[in-house]
């Protein structure tokens, strides 16, 4: 009986949590890498997390490149100025992004051209 109480556990957990847990399950593993709930501005991090959201929009004549990165625990927007397009990033792409953090707060935070290094995509086998 106990198999069978598991497995109802696990499908009463919610999709988005599951999701929440896999990704900060893997940023944790990541070395050298702090979650991003754990970020402050102005501070130079190395985070992981999955592409969530991707936008290609000019800034004042300028092309640039959002990517909305989350762990789990928070999100942030690895921002790349005079870049169209980065060969390989797609949503749900796990990715490691480095760099100063800027923004005012938890909810705005951004790092401004990032190093940055692929990961696998959400689902795929490590």
């Amino acid at each position: 009986m106990g198999w069978l109480r598991r497995a109802l556990d696990r499908l009463r957990v919610d999709e988005g949590e599951r999701r929440s847990a896999t990704i900060r399950e893997w940023s944790e593993s990541q070395a050298g890498c702090t979650l991003i709930g754990d970020v402050t501005p102005r501070s130079v991090v190395r985070v992981a997390g999955v592409v969530d959201a991707l936008r290609v929009r000019p800034r004042e004549g300028v092309p640039q490149i959002e990517a909305q990165i989350s762990d789990g625990t928070g999100s942030l927007t690895a921002v790349w100025l005079g870049r169209r397009t980065i060969p390989g990033l797609a949503l749900g792409l796990r990715m490691i992004v480095e760099g100063r953090v800027a923004g005012t707060g938890k909810d705005d935070l951004h790092i401004m051209n990032p190093r940055f290094e692929f990961g696998q995509r959400q689902g795929e086998q490590l």
